[in-house]
């Protein structure tokens, strides 16, 4: 979700994962998500959320366009998204050779 740090970027998340009910939120103390994610699977505390930081830095170390001082930045909102879009479908294995086999039948 493209947006600001604010309860209404975070109501538009939450409102796209929402369905999915088998799974713990792990978040820091920020009100906002106390106000939207069931008490029942949100965890408050740094816990769970070490392998996402750690997708997060990859994803930052190899996205220019995600750090600071950069010239690599764009200020529109579908490039940042259509360039999140390509780095899972790069770093996702089921995604990657799916779109590599769809690539390579051109030169069969």
């Amino acid at each position: 979700m493209v947006g600001g740090r604010d309860a209404a970027t975070f109501g538009r998340l939450y409102d796209k994962v929402k369905h999915l009910t088998d799974c713990i939120f792990y978040t820091d103390g920020w009100d906002a998500f106390a106000q939207h994610l069931p008490p029942a699977r949100h965890v408050i505390g740094k816990a769970g959320t070490i392998t996402i930081e750690h997708d997060n830095s990859n994803t930052r170390h190899h996205l220019g366009r995600m750090t600071r001082r950069t010239k690599v930045v764009s200020k529109k909102a579908q490039m940042v998204y259509d360039s999140i879009k390509l780095w899972v479908a790069l770093t996702t294995p089921d995604l990657f050779h799916r779109y590599q086999n769809t690539f390579l039948s051109i030169f069969r």
